[in-house]
C-alpha cells in the first residue's frame, strides 16, 4: 500500500518533479502551486482547471497537508498564540502580533529545541524533532489573520538554523512569485549563531538575520547559552564582518537584559568593542521569567540608560516591547511540553 505524503511545503521545482514522473501535463506544476499557495485550495477536488483523472491520481497519492490550528489563546494587549498539530502527536505555539500599521507572525521550526539557553521555556522542553517545509508554511497558510500579515519571523519554538533546509525551503515558497510573493525583506531569522547555517541563509536567502547575543564576554555568555562552546560570539562576529552580507539585509543582535549580570557600563564598552566595524542595530528585550529559572529582567531605568549609552557609542539600540507575557506568548516562553488546548479557534 502506498503511502500519502503532504504536497504543502513542498516548492514549484519539487512538484514539478512530481508531476513530470506522473506524466502530467506541463502546465499542472504551475497549476498545483496556484491552487495550494495562493487560493489555499483543501483538496484536489476543489482544483477544477485540472482534469478528473489528474485529481483522481494525485488524491491516491498525496495529502494537502493543511492543517487547522486545535487552540488559541488571547493575551490582553492582543496577542494570539496558537497551536498546531504536528507530527506523532506533537504541537507547536505560533505567535500572532498585531501592531499599528503591522502584523508579525512568529514561526517555530522545531518541536523543542537542543540549544538548552538557560533563559528558554522551549530549551528546557528538550529536542522532539525538526518541522518539515509543509509544517511551516501551514503555520502561515493555515493562520486566521493571514491576510492581515505584513511580516514574519523565525523567532519560535526551535532554532531555526538546525533545520536549515526545511526553513530555507519555507522562505523559497513565502517570497516566490508561485507562491507568496513576500518581500525577503519582511522576514527575519533568528539563530543563536550556527555559523555553516549563516553561512547558507546569506548564501540563499536575502532575509534579515537577527543574532542572539545576550553578553559580549564568552565565559558569561557560556553561562546562558551552551552553544558559545561550539560557536564562540567572536567568531560569529568575524564570520559576519568577512561575509560581506550586503546593505539590503540587516543585520540584528537580540540581548536580553539580565539584573546584575549583562546591564552595566563594562558591557556596553564591551559591545563597542565586538561590533566595532559591522553594520547592525541591538534589540533589547526584557527577561520573561520562567519556571525554575532565579534571573530577573533590569528594571526599566536601566533598559533605557543602556540603549541611550549603545547609541552615544554609535550602535543602533531600540527596545522591544514585551507582548503576550500573560499568554506565555512573550520572548523565551513558548513551550509544548505540558500542552493544554485552551480555547476553540474562530474560523
Amino acid at each position: 500500500m502506498i503511502e500519502r505524503e503532504d504536497i504543502l511545503g513542498k516548492t514549484f521545482n519539487d512538484i514539478r518533479q512530481i508531476t513530470e514522473t506522473l506524466k502530467l501535463p506541463g502546465y499542472t506544476a504551475l497549476q498545483l502551486t496556484d491552487w495550494i499557495y495562493k487560493k489555499g485550495a483543501q483538496s484536489f477536488d476543489q482544483m477544477s482547471n485540472l482534469s478528473k483523472d489528474s485529481r483522481k491520481l494525485l488524491n491516491e497519492l498525496f495529502f494537502i497537508g493543511i492543517q487547522k490550528p486545535s487552540g488559541v489563546q488571547i493575551s490582553s494587549d492582543g496577542t494570539r498564540k496558537y497551536l498546531f498539530p504536528v507530527k506523532e502527536g506533537r504541537y507547536v505555539e505560533t505567535v500572532y502580533i498585531p501592531e499599528t500599521g503591522r502584523s508579525t507572525l512568529c514561526l517555530s521550526s522545531q518541536v523543542g529545541c537542543k540549544m538548552d539557553c538557560v533563559f528558554c521555556m522551549t530549551g528546557k522542553q528538550g529536542f522532539q524533532g525538526n518541522l518539515s517545509s509543509g509544517e511551516i508554511i501551514n503555520q502561515v497558510i493555515s493562520l486566521p489573520e493571514l491576510a492581515e500579515l505584513t511580516n514574519y519571523v523565525f523567532m519560535g519554538m526551535g532554532e531555526p538554523l538546525a533545520n536549515t533546509g526545511n526553513v530555507l525551503k519555507s522562505i523559497e515558497i513565502l517570497t516566490a512569485d508561485y507562491a507568496y510573493g513576500i518581500s525577503p525583506s519582511r522576514i527575519t531569522v533568528s539563530t543563536v549563531g550556527l555559523i555553516p547555517g549563516l553561512e547558507q541563509m546569506i548564501l540563499n536567502s536575502r532575509c534579515h538575520l537577527a543574532i542572539s547575543l545576550h553578553s559580549p564576554f564568552g565565559e558569561e555568555r557560556l553561562s546562558l547559552m551552551p552553544v558559545e562552546r561550539l560557536y564562540p560570539v567572536n567568531r560569529v562576529v568575524e564570520f559576519l564582518k568577512k561575509s560581506s552580507p550586503g546593505k539590503q539585509r540587516r543585520i540584528s543582535f537580540e540581548y536580553i537584559m539580565f539584573a546584575g549580570i549583562n546591564d552595566t557600563a563594562r558591557h556596553v564598552n564591551g559591545l563597542a568593542r565586538l561590533l566595532n566595524g559591522l553594520r547592525c542595530r541591538i534589540n533589547l528585550i526584557r527577561y520573561h521569567p520562567i519556571p525554575g529559572v532565579a534571573l530577573t529582567s533590569s528594571d526599566d531605568e536601566t533598559i533605557e540608560w543602556f540603549r541611550e549609552r549603545l547609541n552615544q557609542k554609535g550602535i543602533l539600540t531600540t527596545v522591544r516591547a514585551s507582548r503576550g507575557q500573560d499568554i506565555f506568548a512573550a520572548c523565551g516562553m513558548l513551550s509544548t511540553h505540558h500542552q493544554v488546548i485552551t480555547g476553540p479557534v474562530k474560523e
